[in-house]
């Protein structure tokens, strides 16, 4: 499987943007997506996640309230809605598909077997 994301760009603080992941076969119910960032000299960090069968969603602390992740099944493709964007929220952004919808494991990089290109959102002050 092959997953592609869009939809970053350039955006002002305050700003909204709205990222896609599209899976090139079919989710299967006991996987989990995600959505990982990466800024300049940092590590990988979790960002939000989705269960793909009941659709249970995870968010780390510092999105929380302004980023929602959603999917639609028909299409295989989740997405990052991300409203009052700060520029703390510049990085690259990466999806990724975990093959098993455990929540316990949810923030580790390393549980995730395939990962998107990456896209990259830049939030100006």
């Amino acid at each position: 499987v092959q997953l592609q994301a869009s939809g970053g760009g350039l955006v002002q603080a305050g700003g909204s943007l709205r990222l896609s992941c599209a899976a090139s076969e079919r989710i299967f119910n006991y996987y989990l997506m995600g959505w990982f960032r990466q800024a300049p000299g940092k590590e990988r960090e979790f960002v939000s996640a989705i269960t793909w069968g009941a659709g249970n969603t995870v968010y780390a602390d510092s999105v929380k309230g302004r980023f929602t992740v959603s999917r639609d099944y028909a299409k295989s493709t989740i997405y990052l809605q991300m409203n009052s964007l700060k520029p703390e929220d510049t990085a690259v952004y990466y999806c990724a598909r975990k093959s098993d919808d455990s929540i316990a494991t949810v923030t580790s990089a390393r549980r995730y077997d395939v990962w998107g290109q990456g896209t990259q959102v830049t939030v100006l002050q």
